[in-house]
């Protein structure tokens, strides 16, 4: 499983999904901890550069890249729920620590 979490600027997990910023991409490990790669998204800076349709589509093709399964953040707008919902992508609105936030999102897996 992957789990792909929105990072705000004091390491913890919230804030926007469409403008975040940084992000924690998360794979699960079959031992139960989490194998995690912190990358910077800019997609805080590019929101407003495009189109929402533009916008929506360079994140599904870097969520399609990361094969992620979930989703965590803060917040999202609709139109960006609907268009995780269509990838099948489960999201869950949660803020905390990274790692407490993580366990919770992996216990909580319903599959794809």
């Amino acid at each position: 499983m992957v789990i792909l979490a929105t990072i705000t600027d004091q390491g913890r997990v919230g804030g926007g999904f469409g403008r975040a910023d940084r992000v924690a991409v998360a794979h699960l490990q079959a031992e139960g901890g989490f194998a995690v790669e912190e990358i910077d998204v800019g997609w805080d800076a590019k929101h407003d550069q495009h189109a929402d349709g533009l916008h929506h589509a360079m994140i599904a093709k870097f969520l399609k890249e990361q094969a992620v399964d979930k989703v965590v953040t803060g917040h999202m707008g609709g139109g960006m729920a609907q268009m995780l919902a269509s990838m099948k992508i489960q999201v869950v609105e949660a803020e905390g620590p990274l790692d407490e936030v993580l366990h919770a999102a992996a216990e909580t897996h319903s599959g794809r």
